[in-house]
């Protein structure tokens, strides 16, 4: 009995691993014949390419496509340091500029939120148009509703940038206290261990949460690529209108939307923090910060800035 259960367990882990060498293998095919392909997923005048750009979006094959992506990457930046210097300099780059342009949301919302308590309170107006031609004109409880909107952007756009600038809040139970390249071993942990798969799971989780708010039939996290092929034929799109009141803010898909970049910021920043962590590990303590392109409040203002 015990034999059979140490056959089993054994043969279960070399499966898995033959899966495993599997789909990285496939994942050179599948990237390529996607590129060389593109009316297939591309081509939305066709109801059948729209499932199939559903399907890949949330499928193994994308996963494993954009996982050996990263260890070639990774490979190639083992050999040429400054490589992933590179790297590191390019997603932390767009982490800032998508962060530092949609951080203004939070001024909009702020000067939204004051327009609207003015018409309300001063000039007793029950809606708001702006515009040259054709005005845009919706109810105020529209555009109060709306200020969820900006505070999602800049919650979901500029998480990374947070990230890169050192602004989120952490709880240090044992980091202080170890040394530097110990640090740089968690780091590295957590950006494999928590960050990567917390980012996979928000977009498996926010595709096709995302999908079934915009077209009908509602694909499935569980359809097969032929299933929703033979759904596309009933396909339409069915865009999400519906707000939390009658007149309020009517456009919650774009949430969705937000759900999914945010998942991709993250999963992108896991990398750059991953392969950060690495250089400063091999490189020692001299090259921490290295390239760190972080805010500054201007000249004599360190001190305010060390309390943040």
């Amino acid at each position: 009995m015990q034999e059979e259960s140490g056959i089993t367990f054994f043969g279960a882990i070399w499966g898995g691993l033959v899966w495993l060498i599997q789909n990285i293998a496939g994942a050179f095919y599948n990237l390529g014949y996607a590129v060389t392909h593109p009316q297939l997923w591309l081509d939305w005048s066709d109801k059948a390419s729209i499932m199939r750009f559903v399907y890949y979006g949330g499928s193994v094959e994308f996963f494993f496509v954009v996982f050996t992506t990263f260890l070639v990457l990774t490979a190639i930046g083992l050999y040429f340091r400054s490589f992933m210097w590179a790297m590191v300099r390019g997603l932390e780059g767009m982490a800032n500029t998508i962060g530092r342009f949609f951080a203004w949301a939070g001024l909009l919302m702020v000067v939204q939120q004051i327009i609207i308590v003015f018409l309300q309170r001063v000039f007793a107006r029950p809606d708001i148009s702006f515009g040259f031609g054709i005005p845009f004109s919706q109810d105020i409880s529209w555009f109060a509703e709306e200020l969820k909107f900006y505070n999602a952007l800049v919650v979901c756009l500029c998480v990374t940038y947070t990230f890169v600038q050192g602004g989120h809040v952490r709880v240090d139970l044992i980091y202080s206290g170890i040394s530097f390249r110990a640090k740089k071993v968690v780091d590295m942990i957590g950006s494999l261990i928590f960050m990567m798969p917390a980012a996979v799971l928000t977009w498996m989780y926010g595709w096709f949460f995302l999908w079934r708010h915009l077209i009908v039939p509602n694909p499935s996290a569980s359809d097969t690529l032929e299933r929703l092929v033979m759904k596309s034929r009933a396909l339409r799109w069915n865009v999400e209108t519906i707000g939390f009141s009658p007149n309020g803010f009517n456009a919650y898909f774009l949430f969705k939307i937000l759900l999914i970049a945010f998942a991709g910021l993250v999963f992108l920043h896991a990398i750059a923090f991953f392969y950060r962590s690495f250089l400063e590990f091999v490189e020692g303590q001299g090259s921490e910060n290295k390239y760190l392109d972080k805010d500054s409040l201007g000249e004599g203002e360190e001190a305010y800035e060390g309390t943040h």
